[in-house]
């Protein structure tokens, strides 16, 4: 074997469960993962109307711990990470000194003991894990905290759709009732210990369930017993993806990308200029901000196909024979019936229901209309 030869791709502690279901695996970001276990709109629509249970153990998820956990945070990431209470998440993102994205993250404060150490989970997307861990590494010199690396020390397994609360709540004590959107508190479920999270990537209510590996198969399998009287079905990265962009949410290295600002991404609610302290990226974000407000370079919409033709990330979007923009993310939305995808786009071109916008498909300009995001919103 040459050493330049491919790693073999991780895999997670499902991985035998996912092939005895038939599931068609993908290598994503260095993990072996299953796209779809059948028809991908099957399992989409099933989040939508009923449920779905997704294994996400390739995400990364980093341990900050120590007296001066929220104070490293606040200068390693861009928002106020020292405001978020015991037993919640907050969205955010790492930025390079230049202000462009290295990734946007979910942060959970876990607990905070009596000595004043604070305990946070940082999880960051699975293509992005080891640049997250190694800037926040090095951001962390000079602070009384320590940034561990703990990817192996959990498998994550998500129930998300309109039935998730209640498959959920038949196998656990914890009080779902009082579990808030983006909120984090240990629990049991199944007999297994977990950190129960209300967050979601699908537009869908649901929970996210970080668990220690060994216990993730008895877990899925508690799940799946208890959601088969209302329609649960196991899905895949496809329809994760079909899902989240119809709920209009950012995809790390299709939205969002080194050469972006949060506020290019028209994401600047992340980033807090009022918090104490310097943070890494302040000076180039605020520059940012201003151009953001004053002259916005372009500006993420949604498009719709008129046709049925659908289009992928890269295509040029056009307008009057000049191009004005470019596709990020683009299928087929099974909820619209229609494809549909996110584009930047020229400012001038931006407002829902400009007229004469297409696509370049292949040289060819299909007809889309612009709209605002998301493209579909549950009714709460």
């Amino acid at each position: 074997m040459s050493s330049n030869a491919p790693a073999e791709p991780r895999r997670t502690a499902l991985d035998a469960l996912h092939r005895s279901l038939g599931a068609t695996m993908t290598d994503f970001a260095g993990w072996d993962m299953p796209l779809r276990y059948g028809s991908e709109r099957d399992e989409h629509n099933a989040v939508r109307t009923k449920a779905g249970l997704f294994d996400l153990s390739h995400m990364g998820e980093i341990t900050v711990t120590g007296p001066e956990a929220a104070q490293l945070l606040n200068f390693a990431l861009v928002g106020d990470i020292a405001s978020v209470g015991v037993g919640r998440a907050r969205y955010t993102m790492i930025c390079r000194e230049d202000g462009g994205i290295l990734d946007d993250l979910i942060v959970y404060r876990l607990a905070e003991t009596e000595a004043g150490s604070s305990h946070y989970m940082v999880v960051a997307n699975a293509s992005n894990a080891q640049v997250v861990l190694d800037a926040l590494t090095e951001r962390s010199a000079g602070y009384d905290a320590e940034v561990r690396d703990d990817r192996d020390a959990y498998a994550l397994i998500a129930v998300q759709g309109p039935e998730s609360p209640g498959i959920l709540a038949s196998l656990t004590d914890a009080d779902l009732d009082g579990l808030k959107y983006y909120a984090g508190l240990p629990g049991t479920v199944a007999g297994v210990p977990a950190l129960i999270a209300r967050t979601g990537y699908t537009g869908e209510d649901g929970f996210e369930l970080f668990v220690r590996p060994e216990h993730a198969v008895e877990l899925w399998q508690a799940l799946t017993k208890a959601g088969e009287g209302v329609g649960l079905v196991p899905c895949g990265l496809s329809c994760r993806d079909t899902l989240r962009l119809e709920a209009g949410m950012p995809l790390y290295g299709h939205e969002l990308s080194t050469e972006l600002t949060p506020f290019d991404a028209g994401l600047g609610r992340v980033v807090k200029f009022a918090k104490e302290g310097d943070f890494v990226g302040r000076a180039a974000l605020e520059a940012a901000a201003e151009r953001a407000a004053s002259n916005p370079p372009r500006v993420l919409v949604g498009l719709v196909a008129e046709g049925r033709r659908v289009p992928r990330a890269g295509y040029p979007v056009v307008a009057d024979g000049q191009v004005i923009g470019e596709v990020t993310s683009g299928a087929p939305s099974p909820t619209l019936g229609k494809p549909i995808a996110m584009a930047y786009v020229d400012a001038a071109h931006s407002a829902p229901g400009t007229a004469g916008v297409g696509v370049d498909i292949r040289g060819s300009h299909e007809p889309y209309e612009v709209v605002a995001l998301p493209f579909y919103k549950r009714q709460k």
